[in-house]
C-alpha cells in the first residue's frame, strides 16, 4: 500500500472537483446500485494518471451538460478493498489502473484501460470520454 502522504493530493485532485471517494466493498455495491450513469476513476500514482487521465476525466465532467449522473473514484494500491471489488464488476477486462469506467444502471457501458491512456493526451481521453456520455447519459 502506498503511503497516505503520497496518494491523498492524487485523490483529493479528484475529490475537490466532485468525485466522490469509493473506500469499502459496501460503497461500491451501493454506488453501483444506483439507477442512472456512474463514472468511475481508477486512480494511481503513475505518470500517466497525473499527466492525462486525471485532467482528462476532470476536463470530461467540468461545465458539460451532458456527463454522469454520479461522479466516483477509488485509489488503486491504496483502496485495495474497494477496488478488488470495482474489477468484479470489470470483467472480462484485466486489472488496469489507471482505468476509468461508466457503469449505467449498474452495467458497464464503457471502459478506458490502462493501455487506451498511455500515451495520450488529456484532450483524447476528454474527447473519448464524451462520445461515451453521448451515448449514454442522455
Amino acid at each position: 500500500m502506498y503511503p497516505v502522504e503520497i496518494v491523498l493530493p492524487m485523490k483529493e485532485e479528484l475529490t475537490d472537483n466532485g468525485f466522490v471517494e469509493l473506500l469499502t466493498v459496501e460503497d461500491v455495491e451501493l454506488q453501483l446500485a444506483k439507477a442512472g450513469t456512474t463514472l468511475v476513476m481508477i486512480n494511481s500514482v503513475c505518470g500517466c494518471s497525473a499527466g492525462t487521465a486525471r485532467p482528462g476525466v476532470l476536463e470530461s465532467v467540468h461545465n458539460k451538460e451532458i456527463k454522469p449522473d454520479y461522479l466516483s473514484t477509488c485509489f488503486a494500491g491504496f483502496d485495495v478493498e474497494a477496488v478488488r471489488q470495482l474489477r468484479q464488476h470489470l470483467m472480462p477486462f484485466p486489472p488496469s489502473s489507471p482505468a476509468i469506467a461508466l457503469f449505467k444502471n449498474g452495467q458497464l457501458v464503457h471502459f478506458i484501460e490502462r493501455h487506451q491512456i498511455e500515451g495520450k493526451s488529456a484532450g483524447m481521453i476528454t474527447a473519448n470520454l464524451a462520445q461515451a456520455f453521448e451515448q449514454h447519459c442522455n
